[in-house]
């Protein structure tokens, strides 16, 4: 009796320890991601995943304010991001891993800002199942190249912002084929130029306008590049002003010295055709389900100082999900955000994906 009592206490231990250990693995592997529940409002019983990964605009920083700007209006929100795997901090000259992609199998809409990412199989497999269902996808700033798969024969080398095999759909990667454009160039200056926001004509009416007038949106990036007219169904929704710098370069205010306030268009030809920086598009993968898309050269850290652009992207959430649109929407900022100078190198170092949490 006294050995099977032994045994069964033994038993238990071996149990207890065994749950332990994987409550322990779990609690790791949640440390890698943050989550913000939702709160209440209309986006009640629908997932965001946003993915951040990029060097140079900190979307390791913008995305968990937007995410936790949008949990306040109801929407359950995962950030997942760029991290070292032997560390588990926050790196986004990592291009090979951005754990937690798996909270894209039950999301209702995807928001990527990552920058030439080379991820393994088993977590592009993650994004490629959630297109090829057409679900709904908003692209920032340098989601139009953000993928550059290294070898042409790996499974999910069509993604890459340059692919040139077969099919031909897929010719410049997901940037082209899924929000309409890939990498292109600095039409307005590098950190001297700004871009002020002019609501496109005929996108007027549209609910992606709503609660902002034209040129209300201003960021410090630049506006990017793209070939006109864009391709399919895409439409206009904002179209990039360039602007001059008013006051005195500065490369340590994350500003770069310029200001909202800067409002005169540049002069020669970079304003004759002014750049979409906004616009809405269809999409459909071969053998995959039509989706709809919303993209942005805009986005980074910084330029989410900006309310109306919160509005624009908010917005473009309740569009993509067949939601009514609010007429002005709350985009209040949460927490204390004090976002970095855009820049590669400029990332905030040792941090952990909780860290980035705003409160």
């Amino acid at each position: 009796m006294c050995q099977g009592f032994t045994r069964m206490i033994g038993f238990r231990w071996i149990v207890m320890l065994a749950a332990m250990l994987t409550s322990g693995a779990s609690l790791r592997a949640a440390d890698q991601w943050i989550t913000y529940e939702a709160g209440d409002g209309t986006g009640k019983g629908k997932k965001i995943v946003f993915v951040a990964g990029d060097e140079e605009y900190r979307s390791e920083e913008g995305l968990p304010e937007m995410a936790a700007i949008l949990a306040k209006q109801g929407f359950s929100c995962t950030v997942v991001f760029s991290q070292n795997p032997k560390t588990g901090e926050v790196d986004p000259n990592e291009h090979s891993n951005i754990p937690g992609l798996e909270a894209l199998d039950d999301a209702d809409l995807m928001v990527i800002l990552t920058r030439f990412r080379d991820l393994p199989d088993d977590q592009m497999k993650h994004i490629d199942d959630f297109l090829m269902a057409g679900k709904p996808v908003i692209g920032m700033r340098t989601a139009t190249h953000a993928f550059n798969i290294k070898g042409g024969n790996k499974t999910y080398a069509r993604y890459d912002w340059q692919y040139k095999g077969e099919p031909k759909e897929w010719a410049q990667g997901f940037g082209r084929l899924v929000l309409g454009e890939t990498w292109i160039s600095h039409h307005g200056s590098h950190k001297h130029e700004s871009t002020r926001g002019l609501i496109a004509p005929g996108a007027e009416s549209s609910p992606l306008v709503n609660g902002i007038k034209s040129g209300d949106i201003w960021t410090p990036t630049d506006v990017y590049g793209v070939r006109l007219p864009l391709p399919g169904d895409a439409k206009p929704i904002i179209l990039g002003q360039v602007t001059k710098t008013e006051g005195k370069f500065d490369d340590k205010d994350p500003f770069y010295g310029m200001r909202p306030t800067d409002s005169t268009p540049v002069e020669g030809g970079k304003n004759d055709p002014m750049m979409p920086v906004a616009w809405t598009k269809s999409y459909e993968l071969p053998g995959g389900k039509s989706g709809k898309a919303f993209a942005t050269t805009m986005g980074a850290s910084t330029d989410l100082t900006n309310e109306a652009l919160r509005r624009l992207i908010v917005n473009a959430v309740y569009d993509l999900l067949g939601m009514d649109v609010p007429a002005k929407a709350n985009v209040d900022l949460v927490g204390d955000y004090k976002p970095s100078a855009f820049g590669f190198g400029g990332f905030q170092k040792g941090k952990k994906p909780a860290d980035f949490k705003m409160q």
